[in-house]
């Protein structure tokens, strides 16, 4: 009877089902690189159901069965079949999408408690939550999960002030293997996006800072979009809006990365990356590339004072041309140093063990 007993418990956890939850399948590559990370950091006995737009394509690059993310009474039938939900990377609990977004994950978390089921919210970031109401239900929120880890120390300050206290490292994609910098002398990678605190001529300063310094160091300029649907096109669209000088146009490219692993290739052959995504400044980092980042979100700047390199704040608006020349030549092939890189890498453990300790 015993054997049967330990039999059936062994059967069991091979059979656990956990339900992924994030912003998988949109051809977002920081978010690719997220359930990379969190699907090499799941306990051997745990067989993941991840909620993904495209649901082919995470199928065929992660071998995993998936659940359509955009239509929530799928994702709560997948959830009845599961065992745990787990809200893994990224800034899901946050009101700058929507509060019909942070409406979703409510509904996701107390779904899964009311079911009598684990809930996890892994390398999460909180906030930012501009609403009141958004912050009362986070707060009624936080207190339903069963174990949390934050991405960042701002994360875990505002979750205190909302009533729950919990260990935070950093963000979960810094646990993804480092690569060597092959990229001394190397192009200008260019990783930005379309924000509201650059609109029209407010691009014209980082855009001339640009040209002068690909022109003066002879160096290609290439434009790899994080997130296809919203960055591919920049920088068409800013040529079409006559903000690009004839030297830059001449210089410049788009390169499309389909796999954070294709980012990082070009990210270790780079002589500077100018990041705006936040996972495009991580990868660089991990690729050991010179890094300098445009901000425009906090969690961005933040990254940035991290890994030690310079950032520019958009929200400010009072970059000139020739300050961003100077500070992005004193960054041209000077790569973060890497006790840096690998402080960052070591922080992610308690990630890591959050999920050993109670999915194991």
């Amino acid at each position: 009877m015993r054997l049967v007993r330990e039999t059936r418990q062994i059967t069991a956890m091979a059979s656990r089902r956990v339900l992924l939850c994030g912003y998988y399948g949109e051809h977002n590559l920081g978010d690719d690189a997220l359930l990379e990370a969190l699907l090499a950091a799941l306990p051997s006995a745990v067989v993941p159901v991840v909620t993904a737009h495209d649901e082919a394509e995470v199928q065929q690059r992660f071998g995993v069965a998936t659940v359509q993310r955009r239509s929530l009474r799928q994702v709560l039938s997948a959830l009845r079949q599961c065992d745990a939900l787990v809200l893994g990377g990224g800034s899901l609990l946050q009101d700058a999408t929507s509060f019909k977004s942070l409406l979703y994950y409510g509904a996701l978390i107390s779904a899964a408690r009311l079911g009598g089921k684990r809930v996890v919210l892994w390398a999460q970031g909180l906030g930012p939550l501009k609403r009141r109401r958004s912050r009362a239900l986070v707060r009624l929120l936080l207190p339903q999960a069963t174990a949390i880890s934050w991405r960042d120390p701002d994360s875990a300050a505002l979750a205190a002030r909302l009533g729950r206290r919990s260990p935070h490292g950093a963000d979960a994609v810094w646990s993804l293997p480092s690569q060597p910098w092959l990229g001394s002398g190397g192009p200008i990678v260019v990783c930005w996006r379309p924000t509201p605190l650059l609109a029209g001529e407010a691009w014209r300063p980082y855009l001339q800072a640009l040209e002068q310094l690909a022109e003066r160091q002879n160096r290609e300029v290439l434009w790899l979009p994080f997130h296809l649907e919203q960055d591919r096109g920049l920088l068409q669209q800013l040529c079409g809006q006559g903000l690009v000088g004839e030297g830059l146009r001449r210089r410049s490219r788009e390169l499309e990365a389909l796999l954070p692993r294709e980012a990082t290739a070009v990210f270790r052959s780079a002589g500077l990356v100018l990041a705006m995504r936040l996972h495009a400044l991580i990868l660089a980092g991990l690729a050991g590339a010179p890094l300098a980042a445009l901000s425009y979100d906090p969690k961005v700047r933040a990254a940035a004072a991290a890994i030690g390199c310079g950032s520019v704040d958009l929200a400010d608006g009072s970059a000139t041309a020739g300050d961003l020349l100077e500070s992005w030549s004193a960054a041209l092939d000077q790569p973060p140093a890497a006790a840096a890189i690998a402080a960052l890498q070591q922080s992610t453990a308690v990630h890591r063990q959050l999920l050993e300790h109670l999915l194991a």
